[in-house]
């Protein structure tokens, strides 16, 4: 019997979070042959990767001749953001239940694409579940050392700039690794109703009323929902002025709500007091991270030591999302 022809120009596209378009060329007198295509799937290795780790399985595929391209599509092997490589045979099955295979092709390496607006949708409305009641605040604030906001004054011209966020959160998240911008807390002790006195990132704090971040002009976007193997669920919030560079890379990317009308974060008019004054609240049962996508000027608020303790364990900083976790993970790659 003549033998299978190796697949050849082998094509990648439509890629997404959990499924890719394959295609090749193949000649037009042996596809009647042809009865099934097997597809070699394994995760790119990473040189840097710890040696003695169980290394994933390699997945290996077997699909029935159908006209290509051909859709793979699987969250139980395939994750966001993550880099491929893949190879195929054509195969024709025999009378004996074996098949005569051709010889693989040649290695084709690819990268899957972040969540959708789509995903980031089922992620916003698991969040929504749990937020809870909503509270009052007043404030936003920062915490980080001492010589973080020194830098701030003497090299950046008394301005908190903003940074390429962090990897924490979902892997698939879209804002990871590619939106700038500051991070601000604005959740409250519920005895008290002003901020906690500890925090993971310093024990220096900027305070600045939440009004000058958060008004009409701001557009607030749905960035991520995610917990790190505790109790503990947080939400991340982007806040970006009206029209700002920010403001363009989060209306392409994320899920928009309505500032007076959300389960996480508010700003409306308070009618009963007449004057025109703005409330504000938050959602009393997750932890809160608000991105502010612009600079700030340390002279809009005020610096001061907390008196409570810097609770190093507590910090989110490049933490890696519980995949187990049935509340905060959708059907797709974690």
């Amino acid at each position: 019997m003549e033998e299978l022809p190796v697949p050849q120009n082998i094509k990648i596209s439509n890629i997404t979070c959990d499924s890719f378009k394959i295609c090749w060329d193949m000649e037009p007198r042996v596809k009647e042959r042809i009865t099934h295509y097997f597809i070699d799937l394994n995760k790119k290795e990473n040189k840097n990767s710890n040696k003695f780790k169980h290394k994933d399985v390699p997945t290996k595929l077997v699909a029935k001749a159908v006209p290509l391209p051909m859709t793979v599509r699987g969250h139980w092997f395939l994750s966001p953001r993550t880099e491929y490589t893949v190879a195929v045979q054509t195969a024709s099955k025999q009378t004996d239940g074996d098949y005569a295979v051709s010889e693989w092709s040649e290695i084709i390496e690819f990268t899957t694409a972040d969540y959708s607006t789509v995903h980031l949708t089922q992620l916003l409305e698991k969040a929504e579940v749990i937020a809870g009641r909503m509270l009052r605040f007043s404030v936003f604030y920062r915490n980080q050392n001492k010589e973080y906001f020194d830098q701030a004054k003497e090299v950046h011209g008394n301005r908190m700039l903003p940074a390429v966020k962090d990897n924490s959160g979902s892997h698939g998240s879209p804002i990871s690794g590619k939106l700038e911008g500051l991070y601000f807390s604005c959740n409250t002790e519920f005895n008290t109703g002003k901020p906690p006195q500890d925090s993971p990132y310093g024990r220096t704090r900027f305070e600045i009323q939440a009004e000058t971040l958060f008004n009409p002009k701001t557009n607030l976007y749905f960035g991520d929902f995610y917990c790190m193997y505790t109790a503990y669920h947080y939400v991340i919030l982007v806040l970006a002025p009206q029209g700002s560079p920010g403001d363009d890379f989060c209306k392409a990317r994320l899920q928009a709500l309505d500032v007076t009308n959300n389960h996480f974060l508010t700003c409306t008019v308070d009618e009963e007091a007449g004057d025109g004054a703005l409330v504000f609240q938050h959602a009393q049962d997750v932890i809160l991270e608000v991105i502010y996508t612009e600079p700030v000027d340390l002279a809009l608020g005020t610096v001061s030591e907390i008196s409570g303790h810097q609770l190093m364990s507590l910090s989110t900083v490049n933490a890696k999302k519980d995949p187990s976790c049935k509340t905060c993970n959708i059907s797709v790659g974690r």
